[in-house]
């Protein structure tokens, strides 16, 4: 939780966490790093790191989001 920590301390910067994968399912993206083993595409595992890469001034912080949404502390 120390994302949500540098989020309230620092609040004129964005701290998010992405994981490239579906928490809730216990999927994760077939990549060379894990000879490609995992559930989903690259492109798909790339969707949540897209996301927060194109949030706007008024989106969130202090959060953890996979590419199906926010995830639960």
């Amino acid at each position: 939780m120390i994302t949500v920590r540098y989020a309230q301390a620092l609040p004129n910067i964005k701290f998010n966490i992405a994981t490239p994968g579906e928490v809730a399912n216990r999927t994760f993206a077939a990549t060379d790093m894990n000879n490609h083993t995992g559930q989903l595409t690259v492109t798909e595992g790339t969707d949540s790191i897209v996301e927060l890469a194109m949030l706007d001034a008024d989106g969130p912080t202090g959060t953890f989001i996979d590419r199906l949404g926010p995830v639960a502390w």
